[in-house]
């Protein structure tokens, strides 16, 4: 047991105190947030400024056009399809002549897909209001303000947790599932290619048949795969730190104005909610208040105890093709394929599990230990017991641990023949003999 602290030790400080792991590990979350803020403030600036003169014989909309942040409506009087251009103007707006049918939109350039959208949809609200207020005798601006109170309907979901009954929301756990399923997929093929190419190296470099004078092969495999299995999770978990201090800090620098203008770039959009004017703040609110409504615990929880033993199951796998790999590259690209495809499958079955994560293609997935560090994930956020009994998930856990406990022994096999094989290309063939002859 000494011998195997030892080599986790050895794995894990040669490469956390390493350069590249530590550039790697505070420079990714910088460039993610820092490209997004960048993307973000760039889409903002460069929103086109529409100046829109508008025909409207009918007289159905002017006084009653508001302008937007992209566009600005004027009605102005000498103006034709001929001269607008000339007079200041992007684009010319025939509105019908009987304030009924078709608009008419004339312009050198194809207006933007926000641009476009903003338009139907402030002449759509206009012409909405007219029609009320003339039907009515409403006066637009209580109208507005009473449309503001009033919102858009929204259901609130409930669902059983045993004998409790909690409020659902399939976005939020769409959203989780999906993340989860995506990072433990991300770091299933970054770790388990890492382990696998730890120990090439030091098959290649003969480094593996000095440290087997001392330490027999199963501890040198188990040392290797848990030392980098705890180098992921130290970066895993400094990610995390910095990408929410990167979040909180971007609220307070970037101004509120910019904030604004980016929410109302994705409302502005066609199809989007013609009154969805609150603020980034109350949406920022809103967003917390709905995430706290998740099962915290127990998704971080079987979060850290799938990724655990989904990354040892795998790295098991990859360590015995690594040992079987000499200085051909093709080699270990040939034999990790078998390995790679299960996590590749996994994330196909994912993208159905967080759509239907009670249908039978998830819900067996989940118990399989090829898929179920993933597509378990993808089905937890949905509620258990309501949507993943207790059973589904304890037997998907006590199988992935029994997989993992065969796998480490089969690869045990492997890798003890394996490291010490030269100048001959192994096969699957070859390595399924390895594991079952008798020592």
């Amino acid at each position: 047991m000494n011998k195997i602290l030892l080599i986790i030790q050895r794995e894990y400080f040669t490469r956390v105190k390493n350069k590249t792991f530590i550039l790697s590990t505070i420079l990714t979350p910088l460039l993610f947030a820092g490209l997004i803020t960048t993307v973000t403030i760039i889409s903002v600036k460069n929103i086109d400024q529409e100046k829109i003169a508008v025909i409207d014989n009918a007289g159905s909309l002017k006084g009653n056009l508001e302008n937007t942040e992209a566009i600005t409506f004027e009605f102005p009087t000498g103006v034709d399809s001929n001269n607008y251009q000339a007079k200041g103007y992007t684009a010319i707006l025939y509105a019908p002549a009987n304030g009924s049918g078709d608009y008419k939109l004339k312009s050198k350039k194809q207006f933007g897909l926000i641009a476009a959208g903003n338009l139907e949809r402030k002449i759509n609200e206009t012409l909405e209001n007219q029609l009320l207020k003339s039907k009515y005798d409403i006066d637009i601006k209580e109208l507005e303000a009473e449309r503001k109170k009033a919102g858009s309907a929204k259901i609130e979901q409930t669902y059983s947790e045993g004998s409790e009954v909690k409020k659902g929301n399939s976005g939020l756990a769409y959203g989780i599932g999906y993340g989860s399923g995506f990072l433990i997929y991300i770091t299933l093929l970054i770790y388990g290619n890492m382990v696998m190419r730890g120990v090439t190296e030091e098959k290649t470099n003969r480094i593996a048949e000095v440290v087997i004078s001392s330490v027999k092969p199963f501890q040198l495999m188990i040392g290797k795969i848990v030392g980098i299995g705890a180098v992921g999770l130290t970066q895993f978990l400094i990610w995390i730190i910095l990408i929410a201090g990167l979040m909180i800090a971007s609220r307070a620098l970037l101004p509120e104005k910019t904030l604004k203008q980016a929410q109302e770039s994705t409302q502005q959009m066609p199809g989007a909610g013609m009154n969805a004017s609150t603020s980034s703040a109350e949406e920022f609110n809103k967003i917390l208040n709905v995430a706290s409504e998740a099962n915290w615990p127990l998704i971080i929880g079987c979060f850290l105890f799938y990724f655990l033993f989904g990354y040892l199951f795998y790295a098991s796998l990859f360590a015995a093709v690594g040992s079987t790999v000499n200085e051909d590259a093709n080699d270990a690209q040939s034999l990790s394929m078998p390995i790679t495809m299960p996590i590749i499958i996994s994330i196909i079955i994912m993208i159905n599990a967080i759509t239907n994560p009670s249908g039978s293609l998830a819900t067996w997935a989940s118990m399989i230990p090829f898929f179920s560090p993933i597509v378990m994930m993808a089905r937890i956020p949905f509620g258990v017991p309501g949507t993943v009994p207790y059973w589904q998930l304890i037997l998907s856990m006590l199988l992935l641990v029994g997989g993992f406990l065969l796998v480490a022994w089969m690869s045990g096999k492997i890798y003890r023949t394996g490291i010490l094989m030269y100048g001959k290309k192994a096969t699957w063939k070859e390595m399924w003999k390895w594991t079952f002859r008798k020592n």
